[in-house]
């Protein structure tokens, strides 16, 4: 039957078993959460003793993936460090594992459960302007207010990306804490509804949409940072010789090409966690254009979830004498 995590319980055995693990050098540091500035902020962080793994949190608002802190955590250091995944993070670690970002050897992964993130613009837009509490053991949650509780459905105040969730399968683990649901607590939406209506779209009203929404950026690169592929040593926007490595953009075009530079660059390796849309600060939907890459590599190639493990070739770098020929207006043209 569907329910939701009881994450305060989740929580104590994770700093259980954590600890344990420190305590007979199985692992040499911890990446959890912890409590961030705000109520609400659940701040990516590393644990270097039992005492520090007191401020350890998981709930609704750890919303942060993990995966993708381990790179420079691994790098050029021989300690082993116990990672916590969800479900959804353990796609974005296939990628780098694959990718040879981080060696398998120096990870140890357990698995936590989760029932959906929380969005606390969402929360707001109900009317809460403070949260000091959250109850998430019943069907709906409860936010405790300076004013008073507020009670939300669950699916009413969760974030866009997990409205088109994956499920609760860990596609990489070496242990898993809490019993799986058997299904998620809410119903999943079509992730490509979105990408189909701009796709009916004219070219000229396709423009002018994206041309208004990227016409937000701030350059602020949240999303490059928080990508789990987007992990090159040295990016061509960091780079004082490409022409574009200037903070913010010198004209229009430049707003574009940063985002169609990177969604180029992802396509066929993005597992649509959604962290780039999360962070962004202008609200862009950013993950629409990695959809439709997506939507259109199932649609030549075949269903490929990028992620699920870390054996299989994304169809964009791997060739087939049956593959289609896709042609730049985006139809089936040549191959056999």
């Amino acid at each position: 039957m569907p329910g939701n995590v009881e994450f305060a319980k989740l929580a104590d055995k994770m700093r259980g078993r954590a600890k344990e693990l420190l305590r007979d050098g199985s692992v040499s540091r911890v990446l959890g959460w912890e409590r961030g500035e705000f109520f609400y902020d659940r701040t990516p962080a590393f644990f270097d003793s039992e005492a520090e793994l007191d401020g350890l949190v998981y709930d609704g608002f750890s919303s942060a993936m993990l995966s993708k802190y381990l790179i420079v955590a691994i790098k050029n250091n021989d300690a082993k460090i116990l990672v916590f995944l969800k479900p959804c993070d353990t796609y974005g670690l296939n990628l780098l594992l694959k990718e040879h970002r981080v060696e398998r050897e120096k990870v140890y992964i357990i698995g936590v459960d989760c029932s959906g993130l929380l969005d606390i613009v969402k929360i707001r837009a109900g009317g809460v302007k403070s949260v000091k509490s959250i109850d998430e053991s019943g069907t709906d949650v409860v936010v405790g207010t300076r004013s008073g509780d507020r009670t939300f459905a669950r699916r009413d105040i969760l974030l866009k990306k997990c409205l088109s969730c994956k499920g609760t399968e860990f596609m990489i683990q070496d242990e898993s804490l809490g019993s799986e649901p058997a299904e998620l607590p809410f119903e999943i939406e079509d992730r490509f509804a979105r990408v189909t209506e701009l796709e009916k779209m004219s070219p000229q009203e396709r423009f002018a949409f994206w041309r208004g929404e990227l016409s937000r950026c701030i350059r602020c690169n949240a999303c490059r940072n928080a990508c789990p592929v987007c992990s090159c040593n040295a990016c061509l926007f960091d780079n004082p010789r490409s022409g574009v490595a200037s903070k913010a953009s010198a004209d229009s075009f430049e707003d574009s090409m940063f985002h169609i530079v990177r969604a180029f660059h992802v396509a066929g390796r993005c597992s649509d966690c959604g962290e780039c849309g999360r962070v962004c600060p202008q609200n862009i939907p950013l993950h629409l254009l990695n959809r439709k890459f997506i939507k259109d590599i199932n649609e030549f190639y075949g269903e490929f979830q990028a992620g699920a493990d870390i054996e299989s070739k994304s169809p964009l770098m791997d060739y087939k004498t049956g593959d289609v020929e896709p042609n730049v207006i985006g139809r089936r043209g040549g191959g056999s």
